[in-house]
């Protein structure tokens, strides 16, 4: 298969505006040229989450100069640009909306194919760019709107194995934060502050116990850390942290079972665990996965901390694997403020459908 040539990335599914330029060298292995991203922790951060209208006007403010600025750090004109990869859902429509215009308006004033990408496929695949990781392999995607199980089998083919019935992960980690008046984004806040505490102290029920499901659920954990919130009110800095390092550790422990089960069950075929999304640059986190994939003698793959929240690099990559297979999007495509990875999948919330229920 001959090399495709660079490759544009351009990501504004939430509150992170961000282009990238990624490449093959001579070899075929992958090269990240450039990797911009502009946070919008600042306009969010009075509101304790991310504002939709807040968040587009912001991307179509800065847009355009971060595509300057990583066409600049690859050190590549937009001529020498062989194709463009956009994210173009899931993601806040608004946001959407702005990357797929843009991506779309360079596309037909300089003559470049374009793709819209599948912001979950990018995180799917990131570790593939980073370690240059074969199919097939198991992937936990852990982030602020998704937490789902899933066997990577070839690129396109993607089988969700279990998914949450109620609140992403990553939702749990911001709620928590907000609850606790710790800022915003609530994962890294969270973190510090479960540095500092016993996670003995509070020792939370993990979710679903006793039912014999994969599926996962952290809607009653958020109850549970609300409860305890209220019972020691005022709250010191102390049962702070200790309510942080207690949710923490039973979310690190879950995964970890979780998982541990999934490679039970379905991951004979694979040598890999892959961990992805926002929640995946927790630190607990990744190390209880990695001693679940010690125990079956697999390997864990856990991406660069830049690469794990949202960037445009994933995006770019996406786009080349599916540039070098043929593949190019028309100019009529639509931003999809839902598509999960899985589309044979029966409908459950948190599996990235919209309108999606039990």
């Amino acid at each position: 298969m001959q090399n495709f040539g660079p490759v544009l990335g351009i990501e504004t599914s939430c509150d992170e505006t961000a282009a990238a330029v990624v490449c093959r060298d001579r070899s075929g292995k992958p090269r990240i040229l450039s990797n911009i991203i502009l946070s919008q922790i600042e306009e969010h951060s009075e509101f304790g989450g991310v504002v939709p209208e807040i968040a587009a006007r912001a991307h179509l403010s800065a847009l355009d100069r971060i595509i300057k600025a990583a066409l600049q750090d690859a050190d590549l004109s937009l001529e020498e640009i062989s194709g463009i990869g956009v994210t173009s859902g899931p993601g806040l429509i608004g946001g959407l909306i702005v990357g797929l215009m843009t991506a779309k308006a360079l596309s037909a004033s300089n003559t470049i194919p374009y793709l819209g990408i599948n912001h979950l496929e990018g995180h799917a695949l990131t570790a593939r760019l980073t370690d240059d990781l074969t199919f097939p392999y198991l992937l936990l995607l852990v982030s602020g709107g998704h937490s789902q199980i899933l066997k990577i089998e070839n690129l396109g083919q993607y089988k969700r194995i279990a998914s949450t019935i109620d609140d992403a992960v990553g939702e749990l980690f911001d709620k928590t934060a907000k609850l606790l008046d710790l800022g915003f984004p609530g994962g890294p806040m969270v973190e510090k502050a479960a540095k500092l505490g016993d996670p003995k102290r509070f020792q939370f029920t993990k979710p679903l116990r006793g039912q014999s499901t994969l599926n996962m659920s952290f809607s009653g954990l958020k109850t549970a850390v609300r409860n305890e919130a209220g019972k020691h009110t005022p709250l010191t800095d102390q049962t702070i942290s200790d309510i942080c390092a207690g949710m923490q550790k039973t979310v690190a422990d879950f995964l970890a079972e979780r998982c541990d089960q999934t490679i039970t069950q379905h991951g004979q075929d694979t040598k890999t665990l892959v961990v992805a999304g926002g929640v995946a640059a927790n630190g607990e986190i990744r190390n209880a996965l990695e001693k679940t994939a010690e125990t079956h003698g697999m390997r864990l793959i856990a991406p660069p901390l830049k690469l794990c929240t949202d960037n445009a690099a994933m995006i770019a990559w996406a786009a080349l694997e599916r540039f070098e297979r043929g593949k190019v999007s028309s100019l009529d495509l639509s931003p999809r403020s839902r598509w999960p990875l899985d589309e044979s999948a029966e409908t459950m919330l948190g599996s990235g459908r919209k309108g999606a229920k039990v």
